[in-house]
């Protein structure tokens, strides 16, 4: 078993910036035989216990496979493995042709060369509209000093050696929703509203920023499960939303108010308004899902309550 501190280490390391890169996930079937999918479409959800998500769609050949295995690796390609991430995107008869992988701790395919894997358990499925959200607990991981592969508005290309030349993405902004006794807690935006704590992810990642916020609270709070994940397309920003339970301490500044729609007719950013919305109703439910989507629009995945 992988030592709980390194796991959450990678973790924070790996998703240190929310444009991730181009990965390849894998599994074996009940006979053995190897399965793979590219993907660039994962996240944390969890540090403590260290969870991932990835997404399948359900018209893949792999759905049902995937969605109930017993485990799945991430493989984060490297720089070199173009053909790798192509060859796993389109109907091969067996894209594992000339790959020497080896199994993971778990058994699923860990490939040659690439600069990250994570193996996994399947933790749970949640269905998601024409997808489904694999949430796997990482029971092991490698990451070397490879540089990752990445895919931005159609185009591969290696965040760090072609990061002068690549097309700016978008601002990382992180929001720590900060909880205590179904309360909230809510802080001035400077233009005479209420907004959640929020941050700018600097080069230090999305992990180290949401740290930061809590602590300059001045209250007691762990990073909890991933809440919400949205873009802001006219601002050009990729919002990131954390629950982040509060044990203790007195806000520096904002005040608690109430989870009820009332308390946020101030909040003047709409989709933040609106998650806040959604989050006092499944506060009162409680099942709580995560949202996918852009500042106007998107689709909500249950987690509590989710097919395991």
């Amino acid at each position: 078993m992988t030592d709980p501190t390194d796991t959450r280490r990678a973790l924070r390391d790996a998703f240190g910036t929310f444009m991730t890169g181009v990965t390849v996930v894998t599994t074996t079937d009940g006979a053995g035989q190897p399965l793979g999918f590219t993907a660039n479409s994962f996240a944390s959800v969890s540090l403590d216990p260290p969870l991932l998500l990835v997404q399948i769609a359900r018209n893949s050949a792999n759905y049902v496979k995937f969605t109930t295995t017993a485990h799945f690796a991430v493989n984060i390609l490297a720089e070199g493995q173009k053909d790798i991430s192509s060859t796993f995107a389109r109907p091969v008869a067996d894209r594992f042709a000339g790959i020497d992988w080896q199994p993971g701790p778990e058994g699923s395919p860990i490939l040659p060369g690439v600069a990250a894997w994570f193996d996994c358990t399947l933790f749970k499925v949640v269905d998601a509209g024409d997808h489904a959200i694999l949430i796997g607990h990482v029971e092991g991981f490698h990451a070397s000093t490879a540089p990752g592969l990445g895919y931005y508005r159609g185009t591969y290309f290696t965040p760090v050696a072609t990061q002068a030349t690549v097309p700016t993405g978008p601002d990382i902004i992180v929001s720590a929703i900060l909880e205590r006794g179904g309360q909230v807690l809510l802080v001035d935006d400077g233009f005479g509203g209420l907004t959640l704590p929020t941050a700018r992810v600097g080069r230090d990642g999305t992990a180290a920023a949401l740290a930061a916020l809590t602590h300059q609270s001045g209250l007691t709070a762990a990073p909890g499960p991933l809440y919400s994940v949205y873009e802001d397309v006219a601002r050009g920003q990729q919002h990131i939303a954390f629950r982040c339970p509060c044990t203790g301490g007195t806000p520096v500044k904002g005040a608690f108010v109430d989870l009820a729609p009332d308390s946020f007719a101030e909040v003047t950013d709409q989709a933040l308004r609106v998650m806040l919305e959604r989050l006092a109703e499944e506060s009162r439910m409680g099942n709580y899902g995560i949202y996918f989507g852009n500042q106007d629009r998107g689709q909500v995945a249950l987690v509590s309550g989710g097919t395991t």
